[in-house]
């Protein structure tokens, strides 16, 4: 299996529309490791990492996140695997 490790920050109206727990939900279904927090100045920024289709899954629903979202962009940068990070938090 191989695993990756995502660096994701989501620019929108994505703030206040349950775009956090909704990741951290599916993150967790998924079997993901990692975290996810607002920003002061209103994106939202992850870090995933686990099994390779998973993330890449979970990095495609970032482009449109859950129902009242309006995603504007995403940027993405691969990054080393941290053996640091376990489960999925909320920050």
């Amino acid at each position: 299996m191989e695993t990756e490790c995502a660096h994701v920050f989501v620019t929108g109206y994505v703030q206040g529309v349950f775009f956090r727990s909704s990741m951290a939900q599916r993150a967790r279904a998924a079997g993901l490791s990692g975290w996810v927090r607002n920003l002061p100045d209103g994106r939202v920024e992850a870090v995933i990492q686990g099994e390779r289709d998973a993330v890449a899954a979970l990095v495609a629903w970032c482009k449109h996140g859950p129902a009242h979202a309006t995603v504007e962009s995403i940027d993405v940068s691969w990054e080393a695997v941290s053996a640091a990070i376990s489960g999925f938090r909320t920050l």
